[in-house]
């Protein structure tokens, strides 16, 4: 049935049965099709003719006491079947509109009232607002945000752009955007249809221009010449389509202007034209154009979800006021408010940099079987089946098995020194004389001259036997081999000591001290010299130390049962479960194994630098001198590993000069190296141990030490104490010394704390280098161009609130002529309605023309 309701259309326009509008014995639009009917009648998007309910909408065809949606379209119903009587004029050659029935005017009404739910509500203004501008500056972006409350994160927003345009069905099809579409304002229901747009500047858009209520034009602010085309293209095309539509200036993409731009450029798409930061807008300069326009300028940021509210409820305000100047009648648009300012966009406090701490060294854990196969400084040597020499290190040992712990820990004066001379490790031989000597003292002395040893030098008192002879007095001190070690350096003769072992332990035979000759300088020192027993294999036996040295055991070492041997001599006990567990094809439990071993040796490693057992160096600083072990040094830091390694004097001697350095970070240097890991004192000064670790060529010690240091400033902060000198100290020492994410740190407190650390350190600001001074100015918080905003903002501020305030003071002569109208209509009720009686009112002159607006 070819059935289509006949209605009044705006300013006495007519709608057909086909679809057109007449006037004056004309139509107006050409014939659409029967199908496009009743879609273009109901069709809610405001654009040409949109049937009864845009004639309720914009028409107001509203009569005292029926002011719903239903009572209009009730009243327009009627008025259609009264006039159907009067024949309407018809070109020739087409079918008169038939008339329209009882049912089919129901049936009409019913259909427009279920295709739009807003105009069930009374006094739901309409709004259709026009988003117009450039190409990529966040048109479809905003409408999405106000729209369907989509927000996006920076990097999405910085993917490849594809031209989009946000499809106005989007109100007929989702029941949420309808929903988000209502809102109040100003204590106005509203209804806001928002039409996107391409930024082409070729695209025809006069048909989405087409009755809108306002128009929100937008740019970029990261584009200097989106806001170019506002004053040569976009504003004189809205004037030329709408010329009565308030418009909008938004600057979008708010969020560029305090965001990291290398940062934002890398993660762009590489043939997209990266974002300068001279091209980043500040706000006055949008401002000068809106106000060289005379219009409201906005600012928006979808990332930080920013004025998205402010834009369109400005723009819902605009539309109203616009509006009521042609609806004067409406008694809910009075108070309806002009567009209200913005507050500025105060960017988020950066959060402070993070430090990071590196992973340590990967060749720290490989350098000690390293230093097995090349034996730099050695000080042991022991000896297999009689020929077989292996150099190894008292220090690393000592610390991984309790037997040579206590082995080199032994007093060698109380052995047995004849037999342990009959073993013959070479070197000078010790006179019969010599021998009878010492048998005798230790005869006659016994126990009371081992207690008279209370020294570390060497006793230079001698006593004089009943024949006049002087004896030497012999101490039981173990550094006595040492100074003695150095008396056969200097070419003369001493005793050697020496012990027989082979009743202590089956491992071992013998341990000697004597001058060696080191197997890399070629240089005669004093070593202790180990014989082993003679079950002990020499390919065996290397596993064992290589397993002593780092805590490993390889899975394919054919020689198991040996080794478990060996490790049964020593008393090794987890070397033998290792062994136990690759036999039982369980190898995997051997990592908690090596974890324990660690977690052991690192305990007495601790142990040997607080007591200095096994040094063999010692560091002369500024406040005292502190003992250290070589090969432990070596195997942790290439810089000691060149010193002691290299052709330097310091290779050669026990004692190293450390200038400038404090015993308290050469303590936790060398804890650093022993154990790898960071330990302060309350003497620590951080700065000091950063400048060692910087000398020391220690990275990750110096990141270590960053972390502490910063972590000591953010609680002394958290407490309210004043770090902000500290900070300034830190800074230029930090960036000298290569500490760089300390120095991050201290320009972020720095830029966050400005206008604090300015007042009260102007000088040493003022002292400060160039770069920094030129960092602070870009990454000061708030920035500049914040606070030139909120300086504007009160200023315009307290403008509008004196024209408020000017605004009242006249709001008493208003309420004063209308009671004159007011009086005016009931004077003349007997002669017609109010309106009746404004004519001669009006005329008169006597009621200002804003009064009725």
């Amino acid at each position: 049935m070819d059935l289509v309701a006949t209605t009044a259309g705006p300013a006495g326009h007519l709608f057909g049965s086909h679809g057109r509008a007449y006037k004056n014995g004309s139509y107006l639009s050409r014939p659409v099709s029967t199908s496009g009917k009743r879609r273009r009648l109901l069709d809610r998007r405001g654009e040409r003719w949109d049937g009864a309910h845009s004639i309720c909408q914009e028409q107001e065809m509203e009569t005292p006491g029926k002011g719903s949606a239903a009572g209009k379209m009730t009243a327009m119903a009627h008025s259609l079947r009264a006039a159907q009587p009067a024949p309407w004029p018809c070109p020739e050659g087409r079918a008169r509109p038939r008339p329209l029935g009882a049912a089919a005017s129901s049936v009409l009404v019913s259909q427009l009232m279920d295709s739009d739910m807003d105009y069930e509500r009374p006094n739901v203004e309409t709004i259709k607002c026009v988003v117009v501008g450039d190409n990529a500056v966040g048109k479809t972006r905003l409408i999405c945000a106000r729209a369907c409350n989509a927000t996006l994160t920076q990097y999405q927003l910085l993917a490849t752009h594809v031209p989009t345009v946000w499809a106005i069905d989007q109100y007929r099809v989702c029941q949420e955007v309808l929903e988000r579409s209502r809102d109040v304002v100003d204590d106005v229901s509203v209804s806001l249809r928002l039409w996107d747009t391409f930024g082409d500047h070729h695209k025809d858009r006069r048909f989405a221009y087409g009755r809108s209520d306002v128009v929100v034009l937008c740019f970029s602010i990261a584009n200097p010449n989106s806001l170019h085309h506002v004053k040569t293209m976009w504003y004189p095309e809205i004037k030329h389509f709408c010329p009565r539509a308030p418009v909008i200036l938004v600057g979008c993409q708010l969020d560029l202007r305090y965001a990291d731009l290398e940062a934002v450029n890398r993660a762009r798409r590489p043939l997209a034209r990266p974002i300068k930061p001279n091209e980043i807008l500040p706000p006055e300069k949008g401002r000068e154009v809106a106000k060289e326009l005379g219009i409201p300028y906005y600012e928006t940021s979808v990332v930080a979800q920013f004025g998205i509210k402010d834009v369109f409820d400005n723009a819902i305000r605009a539309a109203l006021i616009s509006r009521r100047h042609l609806q004067f009648w409406k008694s809910h648009l009075r108070n309806v408010q002009r567009p209200l300012l913005q507050a500025p966009f105060l960017p988020p406090k950066p959060p402070p940099p993070i430090i990071i701490v590196p992973d340590p060294p990967s060749n720290n854990e490989e350098r000690p079987a390293h230093l097995l196969e090349d034996p730099l400084c050695a000080d042991v040597i022991l000896v297999l089946q009689e020929k077989i020499k292996i150099y190894a290190h008292k220090i690393y040992l000592s610390t991984s098995s309790s037997k040579f712990y206590d082995l080199f820990l032994m007093d060698l004066s109380e052995g047995d020194q004849q037999s342990a001379v009959g073993h013959g490790f070479g070197g000078a031989a010790v006179t019969a004389a010599a021998e009878r000597m010492l048998h005798q003292e230790e005869r006659h002395h016994g126990r009371d001259f081992l207690l008279r040893a209370a020294s570390f030098d060497i006793c230079e008192s001698t006593e004089e036997n009943g024949s006049g002879q002087r004896k030497p007095c012999l101490r039981a001190s173990t550094s006595d081999g040492i100074l003695r070690g150095n008396r056969y350096e200097n070419g003369e003769r001493g005793l050697r000591r020496g012990r027989d072992l082979s009743s202590w332990s089956r491992a071992f035979t013998s341990i000697q001290e004597e001058m060696a000759e080191d197997p890399l300088t070629y240089k005669s020192k004093l070593m202790v010299v180990v014989k082993m027993d003679a079950s002990i294999q020499p390919g065996p036996f290397r596993a064992v130390l290589k397993y002593l040295y780092t805590g490993e055991l390889d899975e394919n070492e054919r020689d198991l049962m040996h080794i478990a041997h060996i490790a049964e001599l020593l008393e090794v006990f987890d070397l033998r479960m290792m062994v136990a567990n690759i036999l039982n094809n369980e190898a995997f439990m051997n990592q908690e194994i090596t974890k324990a071993f660690h977690v052991r040796r690192t305990n007495r490693v601790k142990e040997c630098l607080a007591k200095g057992t096994f040094s063999d160096v010692t560091f002369v600083l500024d406040d005292g001198a502190i003992s250290a072990h070589k090969p432990l040094l070596i195997s942790s830091c290439d810089w000691m590993a060149a010193m002691f390694g290299g052709p330097f004097v310091e290779s050669s001697t026990n004692e190293v000069a450390l200038p400038y350095t404090s015993k308290s970070c050469m303590r936790a240097v060398l804890e650093y190296l022993y154990t790898g890991q960071f330990s302060s004192s309350p003497d620590l000064d951080d700065m000091k141990l950063i400048i060692l670790a910087n000398r020391l060529c220690l990275p990750h010690l110096v990141a270590l030490t960053e972390q502490y240091t910063v972590t000591g400033l953010m609680e002394a902060a958290q407490m309210m104490v004043d770090i902000d000198g500290d900070v300034l100290v830190f800074l230029e020492l930090a960036q000298f010394h290569c500490a760089y994410q300390l120095a991050d740190w201290c320009l972020h407190h720095i830029c966050t704390n400005y206008n604090n650390v300015c007042r009260k350190f102007p000088r040493d600001m003022k002292a400060m280098s160039g770069e920094n001074q030129e960092y602070f100015e870009k990454h000061r918080w708030p920035p500049v161009w914040y606070l030139k905003e909120e300086d504007h903002y009160q200023r315009a501020k307290k403008e509008r609130e004196k024209e408020d305030y000017l605004h009242l003071k006249r709001q008493p002569k208003k309420r004063t002529s209308e009671q004159a109208i007011r009086e005016h209509r009931t004077q003349h009720r007997g002669r017609g309605r109010a309106q009746v009686g404004l004519v001669p009112l009006i005329a008169g002159g006597t009621v200002p023309g804003g009064v009725l607006g």
